[in-house]
């Protein structure tokens, strides 16, 4: 079976409704840059960088799934590294698909959904409102805190800090991947006593400690890993096309 860019592309559209979900203008979500060449292997990365850009190349992958794409920035020239990157992308004949909030959210394969299956969540339910959607994942989980930091630790690969400001043992556990240490407030609103996120800013300590809560920052990356690695497996199974992730860790 042949497969070419633009039937992945509109099969991803449809399927993580990239066009309904609201995100910030910055992410692009959807094709980035196309190629008219037939697609035989896909990559996955969580950033649209040089690196993975370059390791795409060498893998000769033709269509690349991103967290993160090349707009992050806001409006640029295509001059210098940016002017690089799309350069090394079209002469490589790569085609560069982003997923933002749309695959954060998704109930099968999103970073939170997979993270809150691996964690073994029950009676789960949505929360924390992002332009209209609700972006995270609770669950009950009864469980000592340091266990479910390790838990956590293993599955995403990083070592997580703890802001250990609620229960020794966890009841209600609330998941929202990367940079969700401003919705401290939300999961405390939604009932929930620890809170798995990537990251946080500096005043979010406070945030916790006076909500009385246990925040886990399990790094922006390393909680941002799982969905692209599941949503290219997918493809990947559904067309009949190898795959290969490409790991570039910030440590953030």
């Amino acid at each position: 079976m042949t497969t070419f860019v633009s039937d992945i592309q509109s099969y991803l559209d449809e399927y993580l409704r990239i066009v309904e979900i609201s995100d910030s203008a910055e992410a692009l979500n959807g094709l980035q840059v196309d190629h008219d060449a037939e697609v035989t292997r896909l990559a996955a990365a969580v950033d649209a960088c040089q690196a993975t850009i370059d390791r795409a190349a060498e893998l000769e992958a033709d269509f690349l799934l991103v967290h993160h794409g090349l707009f992050w920035g806001g409006l640029e020239p295509l001059t210098g590294r940016h002017g690089r990157r799309i350069r090394r992308l079209m002469n490589a004949g790569i085609a560069l698909y982003s997923a933002h909030i749309p695959l954060d959210l998704h109930p099968e394969l999103g970073n939170n959904a997979i993270l809150a299956d691996k964690l073994r969540l029950i009676d789960r339910e949505w929360f924390g409102d992002y332009k209209g959607e609700r972006l995270g994942v609770s669950g009950t989980l009864s469980m000592p805190l340091h266990d479910l930091v390790a838990a956590v630790g293993e599955i995403v690969g990083s070592d997580p800090q703890t802001l250990a400001f609620g229960p020794s043992v966890t009841s209600r556990v609330g998941i929202i991947s990367g940079g969700g240490g401003d919705m401290i407030a939300q999961a405390r609103d939604a009932g929930v006593d620890t809170y798995i996120t990537g990251e946080g800013k500096h005043h979010s300590y406070f945030d916790a400690e006076e909500s009385g809560l246990n925040v886990v920052y399990a790094g922006h990356y390393a909680t941002e890993t799982l969905g692209v690695k599941a949503l290219t497996e997918h493809i990947s199974n559904k067309y009949d096309l190898p795959w290969d992730f490409l790991d570039h860790p910030t440590g953030l």
